[in-house]
């Protein structure tokens, strides 16, 4: 068991190594000199897409959810523990100066996820019910044809195994566990068992009464609770900040200067810290990892650049602004320098401004983090599952879901967890290859559309 906790776990380093750097960076500057920057120009149409700004015809537009709500589904999936932990990962590992190289790779980002959006629509294709449907796998199908099948093979089988709840479970129980439970004395650090089998019963409880009503009641719920945590989060950190107002000019400076020279933690390794920033950023906002076009694909409309410009608000939302804000909330109050890790760090900074109620408060924005994120993986798991085996086997697979659920709130997973990690590393292999394979079909529909828009062709869909 030891050899194959040790082999899981060298798997799970690679894939999140150099390679996949390269490949999910390097793609991201790719998209960027390829569509030379025509999209960023476009920003505010974005933000009034989001707004329902603009309508389509009811009958002539296909999907299931509106733009907002495929934005806020895949926001659910990424915004997530990693915004919290992996933030303070970041800075242990790689010190201050890896936030830069995370905000770096979010603005490659937005990018990627322009293309791989408006893929996610322009390459929808049709389950055995005939449904429509998008995602990586429909893009290859349909884009690339039946000789890149193997790759849309296998991102569904990465994705039917990266997108586990177990990590996100196993996390908010012990949060749980440790904030309520054992100070009240439900449960001891030594026996907590029944507590967290209960916890995962009720878990799976919750998650199963939304699920149930598949894409469109995921999309209502994350479309009300995204906005919530994102507003619950500033707000929480802008009193933090303000708290600490004139240690933040000395922090942004920290960060600058440390993104080139890696003193403070990494003794001058530059290249670890660069390493460490990309990993996290990629890890945070997925760009280019594919789970962004199986929720951008179900939207509802024909104009797949609008999908693409909506896709790109995620990277801005999840890493420029949630993660920086946790950032600055552990440099200024200074407890990157203590020796707690992890959610542990973050608690350890709010307490500092919220005495005896940070915790709290981060297990507020935990639970809504990873119930959040439980959710729309799900939906992720059941559209690879329908395309490798077919939509009947979809009840199979929430059964095994909501298990899953409850295993991860009693197990300790490790080797478990890094295939996970693996797997869902691996996914960024098909889906960066058939972007860039597809990249031209983009920038000709971008055109064109830009060319629309600026003749005021859809003056007639805005609403009054």
């Amino acid at each position: 068991m030891e050899q194959i906790e040790s082999a899981l776990a060298k798997f799970a380093g690679f894939m999140w190594g150099p390679p996949l750097v390269v490949l999910l960076v390097g793609g991201g500057l790719f998209f960027m000199f390829h569509s030379r920057l025509l999209q960023y120009r476009y920003i505010g149409h974005s933000l009034d897409l989001l707004r329902g700004k603009y309508h389509e015809a009811a009958n002539a537009a296909a999907g299931d959810i509106s733009h907002w709500g495929a934005l806020a589904t895949a926001l659910s999936g990424t915004i997530g523990l990693g915004n919290i932990t992996g933030v303070a990962v970041a800075i242990t590992i790689g010190g201050p100066g890896a936030i830069f190289w995370m905000w770096i790779t979010a603005i490659v980002g937005t990018s990627t996820k322009f293309y791989t959006a408006s893929l996610a629509i322009m390459y929808r294709g049709h389950d055995d019910k005939g449904n429509l449907q998008g995602g990586p796998m429909y893009v290859i199908q349909e884009g690339l044809g039946k000789k890149w099948m193997p790759l849309a093979i296998m991102f569904a089988f990465a994705g039917l195994l990266g997108t586990s709840p177990v990590f996100q479970i196993n996390q908010l129980v012990q949060i749980l566990r440790d904030v309520i439970a054992v100070p009240i004395g439900v449960a001891t650090a030594e026996d907590h068992f029944s507590f967290d089998l209960v916890m995962g019963l009720l878990l799976a409880a919750l998650v199963y009464s939304v699920i149930a009503g598949k894409i469109k009641r995921i999309s209502s719920v994350a479309g009300k609770i995204v906005p919530f945590m994102v507003v619950f989060y500033l707000l929480i950190t802008a009193y933090l900040l303000m708290s600490n107002a004139s240690a933040i000019p000395g922090m942004f400076a920290l960060i600058f200067t440390d993104a080139f020279t890696g003193n403070a933690v990494s003794g001058g390794v530059i290249g670890a810290v660069i390493l460490i920033g990309v990993q996290r950023g990629v890890f945070s906002n997925e760009a280019g990892i594919g789970t962004e076009s199986l929720a951008h694909g179900a939207a509802k409309t024909n104009e797949p650049i609008r999908e693409g410009l909506v896709a790109m608000v995620g990277p801005v939302i999840d890493t420029l602004i949630v993660c920086t804000c946790t950032a600055l909330a552990l440099l200024v109050t200074g407890v990157w320098e203590g020796d707690a890790i992890g959610v542990s760090m973050t608690s350890a900074a709010y307490e500092q401004v919220f005495p005896g109620v940070g915790s709290y408060l981060i297990l507020i924005m935990v639970f809504a983090m990873s119930t959040t994120t439980v959710l729309t993986y799900w939906y992720y798991g059941s559209k690879c599952m329908a395309f490798l085996f077919g939509t009947a086997m979809q009840k199979y697979y929430t059964l095994g879901y909501m298990m899953l659920i409850a295993i991860g709130a009693v197990a300790s997973m490790e080797a478990v967890i890094n295939l996970f990690d693996g797997v869902y590393a691996t996914m960024a292999i098909p889906t960066m290859i058939s972007t860039i394979l597809l990249a031209p079909k983009v920038r000709e529909r971008a055109k064109d559309y830009f060319k629309r828009l600026d003749s005021g062709e859809f003056e007639s869909q805005k609403k009054p």
